[in-house]
């Protein structure tokens, strides 16, 4: 998908999106400096978008990593299957707030999310808060970009640690919560 395609689907979409642009790879690789990915095995990304992040992740995984991109827009999805045919990056076009189900019961050792959670209803942003708090492993993180800071107190009521970073490298400047 060409990148004037990207940016028509992304302000199409902004109630689901909740982005003015993508991700900056400043902010990608600030994001992923939080995650150790050596042994890691299982990774989950919420929102995919335009790769962005997903990209980063794959270039930093062990090659027996299994990454796990969920993703709302069909045509965001199409782009990442085309982006990524490994066997080991499954592209679901479906909400986070059924991770579990293709989890299997498996824990994450990392959730990576570019979320908008200020535009997800109450309700459905409650289901993905409680399980990627069920889906992580015990030693694992969750960790989220968000552009408010006020977020890190929903987070609260389901990681009991959150670490927060911020970098201005990114339009606009971005916060980073890392969570366990």
């Amino acid at each position: 998908m060409s990148r004037i395609k990207l940016f028509k689907e992304l302000f199409g979409n902004i109630s689901t999106t909740g982005a003015i642009t993508f991700s900056s790879k400043p902010l990608v690789d600030k994001m992923l400096s939080f995650a150790d990915f050596k042994g890691a095995k299982v990774l989950v990304e919420l929102g995919g978008g335009d790769g962005s992040i997903t990209k980063g992740i794959v270039e930093r995984m062990d090659k027996d990593a299994k990454l796990l991109v969920f993703e709302i827009s069909r045509n965001f999805c199409n782009n990442l299957e085309k982006m990524f045919p490994q066997k080991n990056v499954v592209i679901i076009c479906d909400s986070a707030e059924n991770m579990d189900k293709y989890l299997n019961g498996d824990k994450a050792d990392f959730i990576l999310s570019s979320l908008p959670f200020s535009l997800i209803p109450k309700d459905i942003r409650a289901s993905i808060y409680r399980k990627s708090r069920e889906s992580v492993s015990e030693k694992g993180k969750f960790i989220q970009i968000c552009y408010s800071y006020l977020l890190k107190y929903q987070f609260a009521d389901y990681f009991s640690h959150i670490k927060t970073s911020f970098t201005l490298k990114n339009f606009p400047p971005a916060f980073i919560l890392i969570c366990n």
